[in-house]
């Protein structure tokens, strides 16, 4: 397992994160889920990303309960706020400093730990100053319940904004953790290029775009009984923009430039995102170990420039590209 510094800071992540959202407290059993994270574990990620509103916070004690007993220092546990959780009451969701102070306090009881290494906006709040959100956070990093802070699906505009007001108040905004993927590129037009000038590194989730890059669904067959795209709870709704017959053909014609570099679609597909500089790391999920035996192999792995281009080449103009679909991934409003 490689390591990169998370953003302008002297924090270093393992480059494959383990990530719980969609399996632990709902696709899967807990005692499949702990056997999860300890073969993460023993692949040498020391990363692992969740949040309050996974399984309206039952991933965060699952998460929890499986981490017991690791030595605290030596791993680096990362949650987020801003969607509803308990009974979704008026003031269970949003970054106002309500909900991001009571927030904290659950999370940490949850994952049984005395702070998180990493406290993350989960979306823009339109609805809450981001003055109001930018001094709750620095309250509880002072407080030591958080060591650093990063944001998730912000805009460029909104990264500088935020990284701005951290600056004033004297904490660290050093990451971002966008959708990101060979097929999914709305960050690179404008969140990278202005996260470098910042010092903030991406963390990205749906590396293998919901597991269309693993070459699984096939072009005009039935979907794999117990995939994601059959998942309705959640899954099957991310999944769907890509189960049209064109982008699945494609994904297919992947395979000889995966064999080139010997790995698996899904291992090129992760290893992809790790070739952006500014990616300080991959989010992997898994309702099995052997997947995460599987998905850490990607870690290290160079990729010649002619076969990313080869890649480019095969994708084309089926790739999603527009910035302003980050802008999207934000509720203008509250849900409740």
């Amino acid at each position: 397992m490689k390591f990169r510094y998370l953003g302008n800071s002297g924090l270093k992540i393992s480059e494959i994160t383990y990530g719980n959202w969609l399996t632990h407290g709902s696709q899967i059993e807990n005692d499949a889920a702990t056997a999860c994270v300890s073969a993460a574990l023993d692949a040498g990620i020391s990363t692992f990303d969740t949040a309050d509103v996974y399984a309206n916070t039952a991933a965060e004690t699952v998460l929890g309960e499986a981490l017991k007993g690791q030595r605290r220092e030596s791993i680096e546990i990362f949650t987020k706020v801003f969607g509803p959780t308990g009974p979704k009451g008026h003031n269970d969701t949003g970054l106002s400093r309500k909900h991001i102070l009571e927030s904290i306090n659950g999370s940490l009881t949850r994952l049984q730990t005395d702070y998180v290494d990493l406290y993350q906006a989960h979306r823009y709040d339109y609805e809450t100053p981001l003055e109001e959100t930018m001094q709750a956070f620095a309250d509880i990093v002072r407080q030591g319940k958080v060591l650093y802070i990063g944001v998730s699906e912000w805009t460029a505009e909104q990264l500088r904004d935020g990284a701005a007001l951290a600056k004033e108040l004297g904490v660290q905004l050093i990451s971002n953790q966008p959708q990101y993927s060979a097929l999914w590129r709305v960050i690179e037009a404008e969140v990278v290029p202005t996260s470098k000038e910042l010092g903030i590194s991406q963390i990205v989730w749906s590396p293998i775009a919901q597991g269309v890059l693993t070459g699984k669904y096939k072009p005009g067959a039935p979907l794999p009984e117990g995939s994601r795209a059959t998942d309705e709870k959640g899954g099957a709704n991310m999944v769907k923009r890509f189960l049209n017959d064109d982008t699945l053909e494609r994904v297919q014609r992947l395979s000889p430039i995966a064999d080139e570099v010997g790995l698996s679609l899904a291992q090129l597909a992760v290893a992809w995102v790790l070739q952006n500089d500014n990616v300080a790391s991959a989010i992997i999920g898994a309702s099995r170990p052997e997947q995460v035996h599987e998905n850490v192999k990607a870690s290290g792995v160079e990729i010649p420039a002619e076969l990313l281009g080869q890649i480019d080449e095969v994708l084309g103009d089926i790739v999603e590209r527009d910035p302003e679909k980050t802008k999207d991934s934000s509720p203008k409003t509250r849900e409740v």
